[in-house]
């Protein structure tokens, strides 16, 4: 029980906001390109690997992490206890977990075609050097956010086997939303962050942080208004869009206390909220 303990911190199961940041994308690229009039049955049956695979692999990414983090784990607070950090779990263990994880990921991914196998392998190196990148540039939010919605490519791809400019635009506000939140979050440690030396854009922006992070959110709302036009959504579509643009900018911005970590944390996880929102009204402008 108490190995067992240990691999649900390390693989942070307990703290369920991350894999379902990852998912929702997921969803999102599945739900605009899928055909409804079609068998929902393959429809639930691709939403629940990727769920799978979410939870795989953010599971092994953040093994991955905590073995490349190790040593600045330990000069900060949130982190120190942390199994790895805290050398409660070794590196040959941790790595060993990694293996099985993406083994466990690699058997979900081969249910999909050809090319999502082909461009899921290709985005490996992305998800394993996102921890490096706070080392050498102010924008590893802005990496994190290119990493984390990939799977919103591979669920178009796995229903067209090619890609357009939809699954695109979508991407490309879904990484400007990941880029927002996670600056949010990073707020929680930033004076430890500056002692230690990494960078990151909560310290880039820590003088201005709502002005850029209504520049950050306005992006995302712009790519779904885009969005529902090209795939000519109904007006119910539109309407619905107000829930997450208060939720952004009303409800994320305006209660932002940066001096305040337990405040950022509940800021960072409404955005599991935002991202059901917007699987429901993706629905909405498919199925109406």
């Amino acid at each position: 029980m108490k190995n067992l303990k240990l691999f649900i911190q390390l693989t942070r199961l307990d703290k369920p906001i991350g894999y379902m940041l990852l998912f929702w994308p997921c969803s999102w690229g599945l739900t605009i390109a899928y055909n409804f009039e079609n068998d929902l049955n393959i429809f639930f049956f691709y939403l629940v690997l990727f769920f799978l695979g979410s939870v795989l692999m953010r599971s092994a990414g953040c093994i991955v992490n905590d073995i490349v983090d190790r040593n600045f784990d330990k000069k900060v607070a949130r982190t120190k206890n942390r199994p790895i950090a805290s050398g409660k779990i070794s590196i040959f263990l941790a790595s060993i977990y990694t293996i099985i994880l993406c083994l466990l990921a690699l058997i979900v991914l081969i249910n999909f075609n050809f090319l999502t196998i082909i461009l899921a392998l290709a985005s490996m190196p992305l998800a394993f050097s996102y921890p490096l990148m706070k080392r050498f540039t102010y924008w590893p939010q802005l990496f994190l956010g290119i990493t984390f919605n990939y799977g919103l490519l591979l669920a178009w791809v796995s229903i067209y086997e090619s890609i357009s400019l939809p699954p695109i635009l979508l991407y490309l506000g879904a990484i400007f939303w990941t880029l927002g939140y996670d600056t949010i979050y990073g707020y929680q440690d930033i004076k430890d962050d500056e002692i230690i030396g990494v960078k990151s854009t909560s310290i880039k922006f820590k003088n201005n942080p709502k002005k850029v992070l209504y520049l950050f959110y306005l992006i995302p709302i712009l790519s779904l208004l885009i969005l529902g036009y090209l795939m000519k959504f109904n007006y119910i579509y539109f309407i619905f869009l107000i829930v997450p643009f208060l939720h952004f900018f009303i409800y994320q911005i305006n209660n932002l206390n940066i001096k305040n970590p337990s405040n950022c944390l509940k800021l960072f996880k409404s955005n599991n909220f935002l991202g059901l929102i917007i699987f429901l009204n993706l629905l909405v402008g498919k199925i109406l």
